[in-house]
């Protein structure tokens, strides 16, 4: 008995599974490292502001010694440009309970940051930017002063 014919050939189907599937396997790997990276970058300016509140509630501190901390942070956390971040060091009240106040210190940080593949995907996310843009991430800490 003569074996069937195939009316259709199966070559080539595992090069085209592969080429519709690697796209997007290798979106997904790269999305893992570029949103561990942000993740640690955010880390790093969440610690710096804390770094420079720390600084600035010594009773005796230089004015810009919270700026300087924050800045030398930055570098040692090993971003790509600690200088492009700006710090804001602000002074306010702070409630302690049962109508009583304290002096307090806040240190905002602001640092652009920027995605090295998927930037132009971030910037569909995130309404009313522009292309090309960075995005800011912002991390602010309040101690009461000594």
């Amino acid at each position: 008995m003569p074996a069937p014919l195939r009316l259709k050939s199966e070559r080539g189907q595992a090069l085209l599974e592969t080429a519709l599937t690697m796209p997007l396997l290798l979106l997904v790997v790269v999305g893992i490292f570029e949103f561990g990276r942000a993740y640690q970058t955010w880390q790093v300016v969440t610690n710096a502001a804390r770094e420079g509140a720390r600084v600035a509630v010594l009773p005796y501190a230089a004015a810009g010694a919270a700026s300087t901390r924050v800045q030398a942070y930055l570098e040692s956390g090993q971003l790509s440009s600690p200088s492009s971040a700006s710090v804001a060091v602000t002074t306010e009240s702070i409630a302690l309970g049962g109508g009583a106040t304290a002096p307090a210190s806040r240190v905002t940080v602001a640092y652009p940051f920027e995605f090295m593949v998927l930037q132009p995907i971030a910037r569909l996310v995130v309404r009313g930017s522009t292309a090309g843009a960075p995005l800011t991430m912002t991390a602010s800490a309040v101690m009461r002063n000594e």
